[in-house]
């Protein structure tokens, strides 16, 4: 992907041999996501050089430096957006993939966005407005996103918000004023959805104990969260709060090379069935999967579908 990305850059391809390339790929993940058993797939998002400059090279308002790279985790690097101007949507981002995918298959397949908040607390903001400001206008631009993958015949979006929790003032005492800005960015964000399309948010490594009210507040139906490699710590905290909406408690470390088996995936299953309601339980890696490569990834994906099977066998469920 990175060396079709230079080729565009350098003029040696076209748009049209480019996206026709990145439509190989989406066409590999879905038959293998198929084959795999998921229920509910994703496009892969082999056109997105980083979740936060994808959308803000998309969006007017956001500057980039040419060779500005901060390190984001081992020696994985992005270019932090800049903001200097007001920011609004000029046209679709995702939807043209989204169909690409969804024209594959007749299973269900996720649009995929970043949220406000988690483009605000990994952009450098303007100081000449409240960053609570900015977040509201980048989730205006996201809410007609949301719009538009809904008319391609989306009927799940994710909207992640990794960094909800980075965001939080130094200070408690100003996390209040920073939490109701940032819920009402993420809400504002998923507000013109139809009440029958399912909002899903994934949020990675954070203590959720001492915030989940605020969580609670997003009223995404689903809540993805690292777990596995948490030892369960953060499903704990979420149940010791009575969190009422679907979970998909993570099962398995994806920042580790190792292959889970069926079996310790089980047993993480299990934990979560012990202590939330099983309707409530999605079954899910810990995280997105950019870290790993295909050999690790597919006997990963296929066990974890297998140990789904067995849980779903032992409580009676009915597959979809």
């Amino acid at each position: 992907m990175r060396q079709l990305r230079v080729k565009l850059k350098r003029g040696d391809i076209t748009q049209a041999e480019y996206e026709a390339a990145i439509d190989a790929e989406i066409a590999k993940c879905i038959q293998f996501q198929e084959e795999a058993g998921l229920d509910v797939l994703v496009h892969g998002e082999f056109e997105r050089t980083d979740m936060v400059e994808f959308f803000g090279v998309q969006l007017s308002g956001f500057a980039f430096s040419e060779h500005g790279w901060v390190q984001s985790y081992g020696s994985r690097c992005v270019r932090p957006p800049i903001i200097y101007g007001d920011v609004a949507r000029t046209g679709p981002m995702t939807v043209r993939e989204f169909k690409v995918a969804k024209s594959l298959t007749d299973k269900i397949v996720k649009g995929m966005l970043t949220g406000p908040v988690t483009m605000i607390n990994w952009s450098f903001t303007r100081t000449d407005i409240p960053r609570s400001e900015q977040a509201m206008q980048i989730a205006l631009a996201l809410r007609d996103e949301v719009a538009d993958l809904e008319a391609a015949g989306a009927k799940m979006v994710q909207i992640d918000e990794p960094a909800l929790r980075e965001g939080l003032p130094l200070k408690p005492e100003r996390w209040d004023e920073y939490l109701s800005w940032a819920v009402d960015a993420f809400r504002l964000s998923a507000a013109i959805a139809k009440p029958q399309t399912q909002i899903h948010t994934h949020m990675c490594y954070s203590e959720f104990g001492d915030i989940i009210e605020h969580i609670e507040r997003l009223d995404a139906d689903v809540l993805s969260i690292e777990n596995s490699r948490s030892n369960n710590e953060t499903l704990f905290e979420i149940t010791d709060a009575g969190y009422k909406h679907q979970v998909g408690n993570g099962v398995y470390d994806v920042h580790s090379p190792a292959v889970p088996s069926t079996q310790e995936m089980v047993q993480q299953l299990k934990t979560g069935v012990a202590n939330l309601p099983v309707q409530q339980i999605w079954v899910n890696p810990d995280c997105g999967l950019k870290t790993r490569g295909w050999e690790e990834v597919i006997p990963s994906l296929k066990n974890m579908v297998e140990a789904a099977k067995i849980l779903r066998q032992e409580a009676n469920l009915t597959e979809k």
